[in-house]
């Protein structure tokens, strides 16, 4: 999960550099419109990018559901203030 996630954002980020640079290492020769265009586009992608590296599958442990093990629970319920200490 956290691979697939990490694949797709390098590959959108990647792809993101690829438009900046090209637009503006030779596209800009030919169509001035088209480079910037290229470049807005290339301005959406990190938002977007970083919205899928950073959301949560279904198989995602959230941040208050029990892991299993007693003891990181209990130290997950005390630093959230669920559980006094003793």
């Amino acid at each position: 999960m956290y691979a697939r996630r990490r694949r797709g954002y390098f590959l959108m980020m990647g792809g993101c550099l690829v438009l900046f640079v090209s637009a503006w290492a030779f596209v800009r020769l030919w169509s001035m419109p088209a480079a910037i265009a290229m470049c807005v586009v290339a301005m959406v992608i990190p938002p977007v990018a970083a919205m899928v590296a950073n959301r949560r599958g279904p198989e995602d442990r959230w941040w208050d559901d029990p892991s299993g093990d007693p003891k990181s629970d209990e130290w997950w319920d005390e630093l959230d203030g669920k559980k006094r200490r003793r």
